[in-house]
């Protein structure tokens, strides 16, 4: 099967790999490079040699999240209700196609992680990273919150609200212990880390397995998870309505040079992200 935004392979026995392969564009997530991820994954779900597979980020970061030079009203890779909101609720559902699989998924974080690249990991089973990650939602600035406000299940109440006020990142190691991710590693060690786990797991025979994964999915949505995160899509559209964002959004043109300039504007007061100064 060709792709031209992911790379496939199978590192280890039972283990399938999806590469995100965009790294000039810091993986960003434009409907081409979400339908190969989404095609991958149930193709994945479909092998019968296949039980565990790991998402990663080529290059220099996981994925630095939307690609907002592309126009993703175009060509979404599936169908999504119209009206008001319908790009959250687009991604939304897209993001629990992947937590509703019957096999289990983990990603592997390095560099950025942000925005949208935030929620593929969410939607992700087993989300290991490397110490010195960067993961964030620098959005809340001048856009909205998030189209999968996953932030309180995961990290709490508190730890939500100051990532909400602030849109500041979370290194890995920070993410590891306020619950986001499974666990941090050095950078030199994630890789194996996480094929050694991927092999463990794919012991355990895969009928058995998707009922061990749906077991702890049906908890978090016995308690309101999905619910919670699909009314966030409706707060996003609210947001952008705003002054503040319609504003904000004007100002973005299809090209490289404009959206890395309305980036640098969101993040330069604070001096973090791509503003950090070394």
């Amino acid at each position: 099967m060709s792709y031209q935004h992911i790379l496939v392979d199978d590192p280890r026995p039972r283990v399938r790999q999806i590469t995100l392969n965009r790294p000039e564009k810091r993986n960003a997530l434009n409907n081409r490079l979400r339908a190969e991820i989404f095609e991958a994954l149930e193709a994945a779900d479909r092998d019968g040699d296949v039980s565990i597979t790991i998402l990663r980020g080529a290059g220099p970061c996981f994925s630095a999240g939307y690609d907002l030079s592309s126009d993703n009203s175009v060509d979404q890779p599936y169908h999504s209700a119209a009206g008001p909101g319908q790009w959250s609720r687009h991604v939304v559902e897209g993001w629990f196609a992947i937590w509703d699989l019957a096999k289990p998924v983990i990603a592997q974080v390095h560099g950025y992680c942000l925005a949208g690249g935030t929620e593929l990991a969410t939607a992700c089973d087993i989300v290991y990273v490397a110490d010195d990650a960067q993961i964030g939602y620098p959005p809340v600035r001048l856009m909205s919150p998030p189209d999968m406000q996953y932030h309180p299940w995961l990290v709490g109440m508190r730890r939500a609200m100051e990532l909400m006020l602030t849109g500041d990142a979370m290194s890995g190691r920070e993410a590891a212990e306020w619950g986001f991710a499974t666990r941090s590693f050095p950078l030199d060690e994630l890789e194996q880390r996480t094929l050694d786990f991927a092999e463990r797991a794919a012991k355990v025979p895969v009928e058995l397995q998707q009922l061990n994964k749906r077991s702890v999915h049906r908890a978090m949505e016995i308690m309101g998870a999905r619910a919670a995160m699909r009314a966030g899509t409706e707060i996003q559209a609210l947001a952008f309505t705003t002054e503040a964002s319609r504003a904000y959004m004007s100002t973005f043109r299809r090209d490289g040079g404009s959206v890395k300039a309305q980036l640098d504007q969101r993040d330069q007061t604070f001096g973090d992200y791509r503003t950090k100064k070394p």
